[in-house]
C-alpha cells in the first residue's frame, strides 16, 4: 500500500503547530521556522527549518521537539531534519496571523 504523502504532510504539519517557541506566543509553524517538510515514498521525512537567531536559548531542544512531533505521525519510519541559517529568518516570513498576535504589522 503506497504511502498518502500529503496526507502525512498535512499531520506533520498539524503536529508542528504544537511547537512553541517558549519566549513567544506563536507556534513555530506560524512564525515562519519551518522552511520545509518533504514526505518520501519511503516515509523518511526531510525538515528543514531554523530559528530566530543562532543565539536561541531553544537552539538544542526546539529542533528534537520538531523531529519527534514528526516522529509521531502514522506512516513515518525515520525524520532527517537540517537546521539552517540561509536564508535568514525575519519577521516577513512570519503570517499574518503571528504578526498580528504579536502586535509587528
Amino acid at each position: 500500500m503506497a504511502l498518502d504523502r500529503d496526507k502525512i504532510q498535512e499531520q506533520i504539519i498539524e503536529q508542528i503547530q504544537t511547537v512553541y517557541d517558549p519566549e513567544i506566543p506563536v507556534d513555530i509553524w506560524q512564525l515562519g521556522l519551518i522552511y520545509e517538510v518533504t514526505v518520501k515514498e519511503d516515509g523518511i521525512v526531510f525538515i528543514r527549518m531554523t530559528l530566530t537567531s543562532p543565539a536561541c536559548p531553544v537552539a538544542e531542544s526546539l529542533p528534537l521537539e520538531v523531529q519527534e512531533k514528526a516522529m509521531s505521525v502514522e506512516g513515518v519510519k525515520d525524520v532527517d531534519l537540517r537546521l539552517v541559517w540561509d536564508p535568514p529568518w525575519n519577521k516577513e516570513m512570519m503570517s499574518e496571523e503571528a504578526r498580528f498576535a504579536l502586535d509587528m504589522f
